[in-house]
């Protein structure tokens, strides 16, 4: 297929959202604009820009004021109307974290791309979207330490700039993601949006801790934990060796032998970190790598647009 082909205006974009048809192509500025035209942005209202509203104080009840900002509680309390008023920052400084840890590179044969290829897409649809809002986008790789730190813009041509980043992006070494996280909650004062793509192999409690930490410094998170479809299924039969990319460590099994407690073990894990997240008002989605992605991304945010007009 041609890139010019899949470009081409008017035809049905979602066919060419298939993670086995995306892998086809080269350029991830193509993918993210065929990711986000073909899907996102029909969405009824932007889940993004202006997220950060935030209640400020209460006043009284004056005629011309909406009643949907009438507190009914207080007037239950006081029996006298009070309206919130809120603060609104029109500006929203997102910083796309993506794992580039050595797991990243894990692919089975049922998905056609690597996780750290699906999440180098997720990465640039995103931020494909976030530019067009005009809001400001930052971009972090890491694996046991920040290896790339691109500053928050939203200047037109720092999409070429984010993208040739994310291009030039090789697999790294093991995964520190709670050292990563508590260091980039102290590093980035201004409050924003943290969108962590990751596959979380690493410490579940020192996930949600440096959750938290981000919580405090009051950033908005959301989590895209990145799954390979054989992670979420353990489909093998013959025997089968495991080697442990970021350890080296390989070993021999017996796949009957392991399934059920490796799948006990990994539904527990999703628990933790879900539960974790809804505990510090995280947003958890998972991506299955074998999923076309713009259906994932745009369940998701359409999700997340009904959630702030309510």
């Amino acid at each position: 297929m041609a890139e010019a082909d899949a470009a081409r205006p008017g035809g049905d974009l979602r066919k060419y959202l298939r993670p086995e048809v995306l892998v086809k192509l080269r350029r991830l500025d193509l993918i993210a604009r065929l990711v986000v035209e073909g899907f996102v942005t029909g969405l009824h209202r932007s889940p993004f820009h202006g997220f950060s509203v935030e209640f400020a104080e209460y006043r009284e009840y004056s005629p011309g004021d909406e009643i949907k900002h009438v507190d009914w509680k207080v007037f239950g309390r006081t029996d006298r109307y009070y309206v919130k008023v809120y603060e609104e920052e029109t500006n929203l400084q997102a910083f796309i974290v993506l794992d580039k840890s050595a797991s990243m590179e894990f692919r089975s044969h049922l998905a056609p791309a690597s996780k750290l290829t699906y999440g180098s897409w997720v990465a640039a649809s995103l931020a494909y979207m976030l530019l067009g809002q005009r809001d400001s986008v930052g971009l972090v790789t890491y694996d046991n330490a920040v290896r790339d730190f691109l500053p928050a813009s939203q200047h037109p041509g720092h999409l070429k700039v984010l993208i040739k980043q994310l291009d030039a992006m090789e697999p790294g070494a093991d995964s520190s993601m709670g050292e990563v996280l508590h260091g980039l909650a102290e590093r980035v004062r201004r409050k924003g949006l943290f969108i962590i793509i990751s596959d979380l192999l690493d410490d579940p409690e020192a996930i949600v801790h440096a959750l938290r930490h981000l919580r405090y410094r009051r950033h908005e998170v959301i989590l895209f934990h990145t799954l390979d479809p054989a992670e979420l299924t353990f489909p093998y039969r013959d025997m089968l060796k495991l080697v442990d990319l970021e350890g080296g460590q390989e070993e021999i099994v017996d796949p009957a032998a392991i399934r059920a407690s490796y799948l006990e073990e990994m539904r527990g894990f999703i628990d933790r970190i879900r539960m974790g997240c809804r505990t510090n008002r995280a947003d958890y989605v998972q991506l299955d790598t074998s999923r076309p992605l713009g259906m994932a991304l745009t369940r998701y945010l359409a999700t997340r647009s009904e959630v702030k007009l309510r």
